[in-house]
């Protein structure tokens, strides 16, 4: 008998010995299975009973925990009860006197305060569908998001009153209603939200409207594109829902308190954070808008143990001068996506014993990464596991054209492991596509057919991966006409279109490229600058242009009119005046060249210029000025 435990002690030994030799992760993947399918069964009780949209778990733990803190912004707390009598409120004072009801489609354009959430809440409560508004496009793009999803309404905050100055008759015409969270407004055509709240009921109203389908459209994200003005995905009921488990699924708890800095009008700070407090019980601390320097003594004033960040917000900080708060902090947990690795270790070795869960998600789709270990670089990991909670695979694309390569039979193929691919998913319940408002041809075009057999349909991300022999997953670029610059996605189309206005300029190209930073320089340069070194996030904007004949480049000129058009992220940072711009056969801009060639004095031969923000001006672009923007003296 102690022979044959001996033998089986041996055995299970030289198992474990051979598994933590060639599958080290082989626990971490196990765990992290084990916890998806524990969450996911907790969702499938909740629905029996009756609880399956993100507004019915709000409602729920208004029910189980009503005195508990929801949010707290600023000396504002809101209970979850408070918070749910506030969206009855609104949701009386939008149905009585806007007329609002079960399936009109309302956007909201307003910064993170309570009162985004509450309104958000009282038009979901009424049935409508809700368009979230990047609040800071301007005009055009404000009348195209309104268009494309069929806004009968909009609800804007009173700080942002003067952001639809400009299309204010134009949204009349169109039969839009304006309404403002304020109790005064200065446009006789803008009507007020908060004048009639207190006299309004705290209870649900009742709606005539069914029981939403949970492949039915919650809620419309804008995201840019190719279009040359953002896209209106459509966010499903199913999927909203998935997202209120990244917290949890992060390690996140009830008692944790949550610091939300990013814009509520992000999927990210909305469904993920706002979202995942909801789900977890927890506290929300919102931020009107991200604060390097006041991050830290936030997170100690309001006693934060868990934030949400995207790579350049990490950076930031990395970069801010040393205080006490940075250390006195009680965080343990970061969850987010974009972290390089560069900073990721310069965060955990300055900031103290934070747990970093990087990841990676969609507004578009529910496929999505976690890195659940504490191996820094990866976005997640392509383990069997992780395959069984939402299938994906990695496909080998032309190096030029970035289109999935076929075979002689029209089917993919899968890239080995150590080679880039393109992350595509399939189209299933778990993973639903409904495609962009009013962009039929667009939403096709997202869209792979016949990928291993015929008849299938996969989501195709546009982003490159790279599984590694460990299998980790890497991101390493995102394709197409888009770029991401300070957090933000830009679209080349939509910038092309707003320089092309300008009577000066025959033809434009724009894109984005990598800001080389600290790698360049010599190691005595390094030293030289040690204290001023900056990295750069994602692409600077750079644009190729062509001036008309007999006009110069009038740079003044240009600064005033991105200022009114473009937000700031959006604006190139850099010009190239060219003669004419290489096409292909079908016409379609080369810009391979242009994006490898950067914004070198010594290696792009035509004249370069620098957009000066300090004389409102693109200034040209000297070798010394080149030298100050890669030592970090010029910030971008």
């Amino acid at each position: 008998m102690n022979w044959a435990i001996s033998t089986l002690a041996v055995g299970i030994a030289t198992i474990l010995l051979v598994q933590r030799k060639l599958y080290p992760y082989f626990w971490h993947d196990l765990m992290y299975y084990a916890r998806v399918r524990r969450v996911g069964s907790a969702m499938k009780a909740r629905m029996k009973r009756g609880v399956v949209t993100y507004l019915q778990c709000f409602e729920l733990q208004a029910r189980n925990t009503p005195e508990k803190p929801f949010i707290v912004f600023e000396e504002q707390i809101l209970s979850y009860r408070d918070a749910d009598a506030r969206s009855n409120r609104f949701a009386s004072v939008l149905n009585a006197h806007c007329g609002l009801k079960h399936g009109d489609t309302v956007a909201l354009l307003m910064s993170n305060e309570t009162d985004f959430i509450c309104v958000w809440f009282g038009l979901c409560k009424l049935g409508c569908e809700v368009a979230f508004l990047n609040f800071n496009i301007k005009s055009q793009s404000l009348q195209h998001c309104l268009r494309s999803c069929g806004a009968r309404a909009l609800v804007i905050g009173s700080d942002l009153v003067r952001s639809v100055d400009g299309v204010l008759p134009a949204l009349m015409d169109a039969g839009v209603q304006v309404w403002v969270t304020a109790e005064r407004s200065s446009h006789q055509s803008i009507g007020t939200l908060l004048d009639k709240l207190e006299s309004a009921s705290p209870e649900k109203p009742l709606t005539d409207g069914p029981q939403p389908n949970l492949l039915s459209t919650f809620l419309f994200i804008f995201t840019s594109g190719t279009t040359g003005l953002p896209k209106a995905a459509r966010i499903s009921h199913i999927k909203a829902v998935m997202c209120m488990a990244f917290l949890r699924l992060c390690g996140a708890r009830a008692r944790d308190r949550v610091y939300v800095t990013l814009p509520l009008y992000h999927m990210s700070a909305s469904l993920l954070g706002i979202g995942g407090c909801i789900e977890l019980g927890a506290t929300c601390v919102l931020k009107r808008k991200f604060s390097a320097s006041q991050f830290w003594k936030d997170c100690v004033k309001y006693d934060v143990t868990v934030f949400q960040y995207i790579g350049e917000l990490c950076r930031y900080l990395v970069n801010q001068p040393k205080t006490a708060e940075e250390v006195a902090h009680k965080v343990h947990l970061a969850a987010g996506s974009g972290l390089r690795a560069d900073v990721w270790k310069e965060f955990l070795r300055r900031f103290g014993k934070i747990q970093i869960r990087e990841s990676y998600g969609l507004t578009e789709a529910s496929i999505g990464f976690v890195n659940y270990t504490d191996e820094i670089g990866p976005i997640g990991r392509a383990s069997y596991f992780n395959k069984l909670n939402l299938p994906f695979e990695f496909l080998k694309c032309d190096p030029q054209t970035f289109e999935p390569i076929r075979t002689d039979t029209g089917h993919c193929i899968k890239v080995s492991k150590g080679e880039a691919g393109l992350l595509v998913a399939p189209v299933m319940f778990t993973n639903p596509f409904l495609g962009y408002a009013g962009d039929k041809a667009m939403s096709e075009k997202k869209l792979l057919r016949d990928v291993f057999k015929t008849g299938d349909v996969y989501f195709n991300t546009g982003d490159l991966m790279l599984r590694d022999h460990r299998d980790f997953v890497y991101f390493k670029d995102r394709i197409g006409d888009t770029f991401r610059w300070k957090g933000e996605n830009v679209s080349t189309t939509e910038v092309s279109e707003v320089l092309g206005c300008l009577d000066f300029l025959l033809d434009v190209s724009v894109y984005g490229v990598t800001v080389p930073g600290a790698s360049s320089l010599t190691p005595a340069t390094k030293l030289e600058y040690s204290a001023l070194l900056d990295w750069y996030e994602g692409r600077a904007g750079m644009a190729a242009i062509v001036l008309k004949d007999g006009h110069g480049l009038d740079g003044e000129r240009l600064y005033s009119h991105l200022l009114l058009t473009l937000p700031p992220y959006a604006w190139p940072w850099f010009l190239r005046v060219q003669s004419r711009l290489d096409v292909t056969d079908t016409f379609k801009q080369q810009k391979g060249r242009l994006v490898q060639q950067g914004f070198s004095p010594e290696t792009v031969q035509q004249p370069l210029f620098f957009l000066d923000a300090a004389q409102k001006t693109y200034s040209p672009l000297t070798a010394q000025l080149y030298h100050d923007i890669l030592s970090g003296k010029i910030r971008l």
